[in-house]
């Protein structure tokens, strides 16, 4: 799908462009190779593919082609739900026009598009760009402080449950084994952010390190705020990071915790039962002379004698502190 910005209608039908800047932006959502030689021939750039997008060393992410700048990052695609993943975006900054290329819908986009469509004030490619990259860097600090408040509520409910309301290990466990895959879908989340982050610490520094003429001081000073913006979203991306592994490992913490307990009741329970056991067997053995089978009380002693072998090992238990 092909949008133009700013468009008098001379781009799609082949007549002479008339006044400099009626084309600002032309956003191409997957692209189909009418749409990037209708591109490629108007605006005299090239339009990179996909695999080309989705390179990871730095110099096919930043490039420079006959004053036209190339350059790429990943973005996060279908942010809002549980199917979040990396989608290249490719842009292309030239005198006269911005290119941009994905091969998703990304509400960045839409924002930037609605931004130009009601701020006459941005006459420019560079604007544009400048107005996209701090649309992505607005959208990461808007997706780390969400994290982070996940991350906050979870942590509440780790540190400040009330252990009075576990009922019993198997719900304990459970509640715990959730928290975790809350911590774990999180962590995933942020590596995704981190993933844009990194893009975008790279894009702003070397578009201004060019120095063209064409990138007004204004746009200059924007994208150096850019770039401090991206800075301090990395140290807090960082902080995050690390309370992420932090809670993995308390959560994993009190996960063997719970489980010891469990396993400690069962071996109280099973020691417990043993002197019982011994009596009853003893008791139970089919010997010709015993002199208790004669009893008038044997019954009753032997009952007594198998409770009260229980109750001891349990009282001394208790006295240590093991229940």
């Amino acid at each position: 799908m092909l949008q133009i910005y700013r468009d008098t209608g001379t781009f799609l039908t082949g007549k002479p462009a008339g006044l400099p800047g009626e084309i600002i932006w032309i956003d191409l959502l997957r692209p189909t190779d009418e749409e990037k030689e209708l591109v490629e021939s108007r605006a005299g750039v090239r339009v990179p593919s996909l695999e080309a997008l989705s390179e990871i060393e730095s110099s096919s992410r930043l490039m420079v082609e006959r004053e036209a700048i190339y350059l790429s990052m990943p973005v996060v695609a279908h942010a809002d739900s549980l199917d979040a993943f990396l989608s290249p975006l490719g842009l292309i900054l030239t005198r006269q026009v911005l290119v941009s290329v994905r091969f998703e819908r990304l509400s960045v986009i839409e924002r930037v598009a609605e931004r130009v469509r009601s701020d006459e004030s941005l006459r420019s490619s560079a604007g544009v760009f400048t107005a996209m990259l701090e649309a992505l860097v607005d959208r990461g600090a808007d997706v780390l402080e969400r994290l982070g408040a996940e991350l906050d509520r979870v942590s509440r409910a780790v540190f400040r449950g009330d252990p009075a309301r576990r009922l019993n290990t198997v719900r304990s466990n459970a509640a715990l084994r959730r928290l975790l895959g809350e911590v774990g879908a999180t962590g995933d989340r942020l590596s995704l952010a981190r993933d844009v982050l990194l893009g975008l610490s790279r894009i702003a520094p070397f578009v201004v390190s060019l120095g063209h003429d064409w990138i007004v001081p204004e746009f200059e000073a924007r994208l150096a705020a850019v770039s401090k913006d991206v800075a301090s979203l990395n140290d807090y991306e960082n902080h995050v990071t690390d309370k992420v592994q932090f809670l993995l490992d308390a959560i994993l913490g009190f996960i063997s915790i719970e489980q010891n307990d469990l396993f400690k009741l069962l071996t109280i329970v099973s020691v417990v039962g043993i002197p019982p056991t011994v009596v009853a067997g003893i008791y139970g053995m089919n010997f010709k002379f015993m002199p208790e089978l004669a009893w008038h009380w044997g019954y009753p002693f032997g009952l007594v004698l198998i409770a009260l072998s229980a109750l001891v090992p349990f009282l001394w238990f208790k006295w240590r502190g093991w229940l």
